[in-house]
């Protein structure tokens, strides 16, 4: 029988599929970080604002996972993403490797891996294959990723979860 943390990754990933968020950031402990190369660090509520805003503006999204595993205290996933880059209608498929850390039946910690140069080709075409390599690039997607979702947590109702945090 798996493990009830590996049951709770396969039951993120499922709701994924599904684009609802809200099963997905109620598998989150409410001081959960997460990091990834294109949000870089979030804490607490970005963490779940993120989710909202990445399933609420999902275009042709798709995505399957495999090699959940996990533990009392860490677990890991693999997962593929195909969906439409809105800003330039272009195809991206995303290679994801993920790694989980527990407490309390809860997610507290959350990074996933993948390569930033090769996202950068498919979502900006030959501008991402010429400086997707460059610290620079990098940097100008961390800062539009950011200012994403600082816009789109501005123009959200609070939360519940955000209302016991503030």
């Amino acid at each position: 029988m798996p493990h009830p943390n590996a049951i709770m990754i396969a039951s993120f990933y499922t709701a994924f599929q599904h684009l609802d968020a809200e099963t997905m950031v109620a598998c989150y402990g409410p001081d959960a970080t997460f990091f990834d190369p294109v949000f870089g660090q979030l804490h607490g509520a970005q963490v779940a604002e993120m989710w909202r805003m990445l399933t609420t503006r999902a275009i042709k999204f798709s995505l399957a996972f495999n090699g959940v595993e996990a533990d009392d205290r860490h677990g890991k996933a693999h997962w593929t993403a195909s969906y439409t880059f809105a800003p330039t209608g272009r195809t991206v498929v995303n290679e994801i490797d993920s790694s989980f850390t527990f407490r309390d039946g809860k997610i507290v910690a959350h990074i996933d891996r993948f390569n930033l140069w090769k996202w950068a080709r498919q979502a900006l075409g030959s501008k991402g294959w010429l400086l997707g390599w460059s610290q620079f690039l990098q940097q100008k997607i961390r800062d539009q990723a950011a200012y994403g979702l600082r816009a789109f947590s501005r123009h959200q109702p609070a939360s519940a979860e955000g209302a016991q945090a503030g």
